[in-house]
Protein backbone atom coordinates (compact mmCIF):
# COMPACT_ATOMS: atom_id res chain seq x y z
CA UNK A 1 0.00 0.00 0.00
CA UNK A 2 1.10 3.34 -0.84
CA UNK A 3 1.25 6.16 1.69
CA UNK A 4 -1.34 7.87 -0.32
CA UNK A 5 -3.78 5.05 -0.42
CA UNK A 6 -3.31 4.41 3.34
CA UNK A 7 -3.91 8.33 3.86
CA UNK A 8 -7.27 7.78 1.47
CA UNK A 9 -8.28 4.35 3.94
CA UNK A 10 -7.93 7.12 7.29
CA UNK A 11 -9.80 9.87 5.58
CA UNK A 12 -12.63 7.14 4.84
CA UNK A 13 -12.35 5.84 8.34
CA UNK A 14 -11.91 9.37 10.31
CA UNK A 15 -14.54 9.16 12.63
CA UNK A 16 -16.78 12.36 13.77
CA UNK A 17 -15.67 14.07 17.20
CA UNK A 18 -17.04 16.98 19.12
CA UNK A 19 -13.57 19.40 18.52
CA UNK A 20 -12.08 18.19 15.33
CA UNK A 21 -7.87 18.31 15.16
CA UNK A 22 -6.70 20.66 12.34
CA UNK A 23 -3.83 19.98 10.07
CA UNK A 24 -0.73 21.85 10.27
CA UNK A 25 0.90 23.97 8.03
CA UNK A 26 4.08 23.46 6.56
CA UNK A 27 5.74 26.34 8.66
CA UNK A 28 4.02 24.53 11.60
CA UNK A 29 5.68 21.11 10.68
CA UNK A 30 8.96 22.96 10.00
CA UNK A 31 8.71 24.83 13.32
CA UNK A 32 8.41 21.59 15.32
CA UNK A 33 11.72 19.96 13.30
CA UNK A 34 13.50 23.16 14.18
CA UNK A 35 12.45 22.51 18.04
CA UNK A 36 13.80 19.05 17.71
CA UNK A 37 16.79 19.71 15.57
CA UNK A 38 16.01 17.55 12.97
CA UNK A 39 14.02 17.40 9.41
CA UNK A 40 11.37 14.76 9.33
CA UNK A 41 11.33 11.97 7.07
CA UNK A 42 9.30 12.92 3.95
CA UNK A 43 6.67 10.00 4.75
CA UNK A 44 5.95 11.62 8.26
CA UNK A 45 6.01 15.15 6.67
CA UNK A 46 3.53 13.84 4.22
CA UNK A 47 1.15 12.54 6.92
CA UNK A 48 1.15 15.67 9.54
CA UNK A 49 0.56 17.76 5.98
CA UNK A 50 -2.41 15.66 4.95
CA UNK A 51 -3.88 13.33 7.82
CA UNK A 52 -2.41 14.24 11.47
CA UNK A 53 -6.12 15.19 11.81
CA UNK A 54 -7.65 12.26 11.68
CA UNK A 55 -9.27 9.86 14.47
CA UNK A 56 -9.77 5.96 14.41
CA UNK A 57 -9.96 3.36 16.64
CA UNK A 58 -7.78 3.48 19.73
CA UNK A 59 -4.42 4.55 18.64
CA UNK A 60 -3.54 8.17 19.12
CA UNK A 61 -0.89 9.60 17.11
CA UNK A 62 1.60 12.48 17.76
CA UNK A 63 0.20 15.70 16.10
CA UNK A 64 2.25 19.01 15.66
CA UNK A 65 -0.06 21.56 17.09
CA UNK A 66 0.36 22.89 20.33
CA UNK A 67 -3.04 22.61 21.65
CA UNK A 68 -3.31 19.42 20.50
CA UNK A 69 -3.35 17.74 24.19
CA UNK A 70 -1.73 14.52 25.17
CA UNK A 71 -0.99 13.84 21.24
CA UNK A 72 1.61 17.10 21.05
CA UNK A 73 4.93 15.82 19.57
CA UNK A 74 7.11 17.75 21.70
CA UNK A 75 5.12 16.63 24.92
CA UNK A 76 5.60 12.87 23.34
CA UNK A 77 8.93 12.73 22.24
CA UNK A 78 10.35 14.78 26.04
CA UNK A 79 8.05 11.60 27.60
CA UNK A 80 9.54 8.74 25.49
CA UNK A 81 13.34 10.01 25.98
CA UNK A 82 12.56 10.30 29.75
CA UNK A 83 11.75 6.36 29.53
CA UNK A 84 15.01 5.48 27.18
CA UNK A 85 13.67 6.05 23.84
CA UNK A 86 16.83 6.40 21.86
CA UNK A 87 17.45 9.90 20.10
CA UNK A 88 17.72 8.01 17.04
CA UNK A 89 14.28 6.79 17.19
CA UNK A 90 11.34 9.32 16.81
CA UNK A 91 8.26 8.36 18.52
CA UNK A 92 4.95 8.58 16.08
CA UNK A 93 2.76 7.02 18.45
CA UNK A 94 2.47 6.91 22.32
CA UNK A 95 0.97 3.30 23.25
CA UNK A 96 0.78 3.38 27.24
CA UNK A 97 4.35 4.15 27.29
CA UNK A 98 5.50 2.10 24.76
CA UNK A 99 5.90 3.41 21.30
CA UNK A 100 6.28 3.24 17.66
CA UNK A 101 9.06 5.09 16.25
CA UNK A 102 10.47 5.84 13.26
CA UNK A 103 13.88 5.42 12.16
CA UNK A 104 16.05 7.41 9.75
CA UNK A 105 15.13 4.97 6.78
CA UNK A 106 11.34 5.93 7.07
CA UNK A 107 10.79 2.34 8.76
CA UNK A 108 8.81 1.67 12.15
CA UNK A 109 9.74 -0.15 14.87
CA UNK A 110 8.22 -0.89 18.34
CA UNK A 111 9.79 -0.15 21.81
CA UNK A 112 8.27 -1.31 24.63
CA UNK A 113 9.38 0.06 28.21
CA UNK A 114 7.99 -3.15 29.83
CA UNK A 115 10.48 -5.44 27.18
CA UNK A 116 13.20 -2.33 28.25
CA UNK A 117 13.87 -1.47 24.39
CA UNK A 118 13.07 -2.74 21.00
CA UNK A 119 11.32 -5.84 20.52
CA UNK A 120 11.80 -6.69 17.17
CA UNK A 121 8.29 -5.73 15.97
CA UNK A 122 8.83 -3.56 12.36
CA UNK A 123 7.52 -2.65 9.58
CA UNK A 124 8.99 -1.48 6.47
CA UNK A 125 7.12 2.27 6.11
CA UNK A 126 4.38 4.18 7.39
CA UNK A 127 1.83 3.29 5.09
CA UNK A 128 2.67 -0.07 6.41
CA UNK A 129 2.10 0.54 9.94
CA UNK A 130 -1.04 2.75 9.12
CA UNK A 131 -2.66 -0.54 7.37
CA UNK A 132 -1.23 -3.23 9.72
CA UNK A 133 -1.10 -1.65 13.17
CA UNK A 134 -3.36 1.82 13.50
CA UNK A 135 -6.64 0.32 10.79
CA UNK A 136 -5.47 -3.05 11.02
CA UNK A 137 -5.83 -4.06 14.81
CA UNK A 138 -8.22 -1.35 14.92
CA UNK A 139 -10.79 -3.20 12.97
CA UNK A 140 -9.97 -6.49 14.47
CA UNK A 141 -10.29 -5.03 18.01
CA UNK A 142 -14.15 -3.70 16.22
CA UNK A 143 -14.91 -7.31 15.18
CA UNK A 144 -13.72 -8.69 18.71
CA UNK A 145 -16.16 -6.17 20.50
CA UNK A 146 -18.64 -7.43 17.87
CA UNK A 147 -18.17 -10.93 18.76
CA UNK A 148 -17.14 -11.48 15.00
CA UNK A 149 -13.96 -12.94 14.95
Amino acid sequence: MTLEHAIKQLRILNEPVPKPQRLPSREEVAEVEKQLGITFHPDLQEYFLTASDVTYGCLEPVTILVDSGHTYMLDVVEDARTLGVPDELMPICDDNSDYYCMTTDGSIVFWSHDAGGLTGETWKDLSTWIEEVWIGESQDRDEDDDGER
